[in-house]
C-alpha cells in the first residue's frame, strides 16, 4: 500500500515529530523575545503577548479541532493545521510591526493540532492499554523539547538574529507538511455523517463523571508543574542564590524525571491495568514532594533536596499522564478527538490559571516553602481524581471493562 494513499496508518516516529513541533513552536525563540522588543520599539511585556496570546488561542483551538477531526477525519485537519502553522511562521519571518509579528503568533498557534490530534490517532489504532504505551513514548518528546529547543533558538538568534528561528519554523511546518501527506493516513474510521448529528453525541462525554475525573487528573497534574517552572526562578534566584543558568538546569530537572516516567509507561502500560500507573504516579509524585516539604519545614533549605524532591513530581506526571490521556479518550472512543482536544484545553488552562497565582502570592520571604506547600496541594488534589475514577470503574464499569 502506498505511503500517501490517505488510508495508511503513520509510524510512531510520525506522531512524535508532529508532537515535538507542538512543544517547540512555544518556546524555541523564549532568547530571542527582548530583541524582538527592541527591534519593534515595544516593552517587553508587549513583546511578550506573543507567549500569552499564544497560549490562549492553543486553548480555543483544541476545543475546536478535537470535534472537526471526529467529523471530518484527522488526517484533512492536521494537514490544514499544518499550512496554517507553515504560513503563520513565514508571516513572523517578515513582520514589519508588532502587530504583524503577533497575528503571526495566532497563525502559529494551529500547530496544536500536532500533540492534541496525534494523541486521538493513537488511541483509533489501538485499546486503552496500547494507547497508553504508545503515548507514553510519545510523552518523552514533551520532556526533551522544552530543554533543548530555547537551546536551539538561542544559537539560531546569536548566529543569524532572531528572525532565523521563524525561518527554522517555517521549514519545519513545510517539512511536516509533506511527511503528514505522505504518511498520516485516515484513522478516524467512524465518523458521524453531519455536524448535527455530531453535536448530539457531545453530551455523552461533557456528562460523564469518568471523562471529568480523568480530565482533572491530567489537569492538576501538569498544574504542578506549571507552578515549578514559574516559581523556581525567584526561589532559585532570591532563596538559594542561584545563576540563571543554574536555575535553567533545576527546571531541566523535573523534565528529566517526566522523561523517565513517560519511558516507564511506554514499558508496562501493555502489561499493568492504567489505573495502576495512574494512582500509582500520583502516589510517588505526592510521596517524593511531601518528602522534600517535610525537610524544607525543618529547616533545611537546600537546593539540592529541594530540587530532587521535585524531580518526582515529573516522574509521577510520566507514570500517570499517558495513562489519564487514554483514559479520557477511552471513555467515548467515538469522540476521541473532542476528548483529546478539551482535555488539552483544560491542562493549557490550569497552567494559565496557576502561573498566574503562583506569581501572585510567592515572595523571597514565603517562596520556597510557600511554592512546595502549593505543589503538595495540587498534587493531593490530583491524586483524589485518581481514586475518584478507579471508584467509578468499580461501581460502574465501562461496558468493555465490564466484560
Amino acid at each position: 500500500m502506498s505511503r500517501h494513499d490517505g488510508r495508511s496508518a503513520p509510524h510512531l516516529n510520525t506522531l512524535i515529530l508532529l508532537t515535538a513541533m507542538s512543544v517547540l513552536s512555544l518556546n524555541m525563540f523564549l532568547p530571542s523575545l527582548s530583541a524582538i522588543a527592541d527591534d519593534f520599539g515595544v516593552d517587553y511585556a508587549v513583546a511578550n503577548l506573543s507567549m500569552g496570546a499564544f497560549l490562549a488561542v492553543t486553548v480555543v483551538l483544541q476545543v475546536i479541532i478535537g470535534p472537526l477531526s471526529d467529523r471530518y477525519g484527522r488526517r484533512p485537519v492536521m494537514l490544514i493545521g499544518m499550512v496554517v502553522f507553515t504560513l503563520g511562521s513565514v508571516w513572523c519571518f517578515w513582520a514589519q510591526d508588532i502587530v504583524g509579528f503577533l497575528a503571526g503568533r495566532m497563525l502559529q498557534a494551529a500547530g496544536v493540532v500536532g500533540i492534541a490530534l496525534s494523541r486521538a490517532v493513537v488511541r483509533d489504532m489501538h485499546g486503552p492499554k496500547e494507547a497508553a504505551s504508545m503515548l507514553g513514548y510519545i510523552s518523552m518528546v514533551m520532556a526533551i523539547a522544552p530543554m533543548t529547543g530555547p537551546t536551539i533558538g538561542g544559537f539560531l538568534h546569536e548566529a543569524f538574529g532572531w528572525r532565523s528561528n521563524f525561518a527554522v519554523y517555517g521549514l519545519i511546518g513545510a517539512g511536516l507538511l509533506w511527511l503528514t501527506w505522505r504518511d498520516l493516513g485516515e484513522t478516524n474510521t467512524n465518523r458521524a455523517a453531519t455536524m448535527g448529528e455530531q453535536f448530539v453525541t457531545y453530551p455523552e462525554l461533557l456528562k460523564s463523571r469518568r471523562f471529568w475525573g480523568y480530565a482533572l487528573c491530567s489537569s492538576l497534574s501538569v498544574g504542578a508543574f506549571y507552578i515549578y517552572i514559574t516559581g523556581i526562578v525567584l526561589v532559585g534566584v532570591a532563596v538559594f542564590g542561584l545563576r540563571p543558568t543554574t536555575v535553567g538546569m533545576t527546571v531541566g530537572a523535573i523534565a528529566v524525571g517526566f522523561s523517565l516516567g513517560s519511558f516507564l509507561s511506554g514499558r508496562l502500560a501493555k502489561r499493568v491495568p492504567l489505573w495502576t500507573l495512574m494512582i500509582g504516579g500520583r502516589v510517588v509524585g505526592l510521596v517524593g514532594l511531601s518528602v522534600g516539604f517535610v525537610i524544607v519545614l525543618a529547616g533545611f533549605v537546600h537546593p539540592v533536596s529541594y530540587v530532587g524532591a521535585v524531580i518526582f513530581v515529573g516522574l509521577g506526571n510520566g507514570l500517570t499522564l499517558p495513562s489519564t490521556n487514554s483514559g479520557a479518550m477511552s471513555v467515548r472512543p467515538k469522540l476521541a478527538g473532542s476528548a483529546s482536544g478539551l482535555s488539552g484545553a483544560m491542562s493549557v488552562a490550569m497552567g494559565a490559571a496557576l502561573t498566574s497565582l503562583t506569581g501572585a502570592v510567592l515572595t523571597p520571604e514565603n517562596g520556597a516553602v510557600l511554592m512546595m506547600a502549593m505543589m503538595v496541594a495540587v498534587i493531593a488534589a490530583s491524586l483524589l481524581c485518581a481514586l475518584y475514577v478507579r471508584w467509578l470503574d468499580i461501581v460502574d464499569p465501562l461496558p468493555e471493562e465490564a466484560g
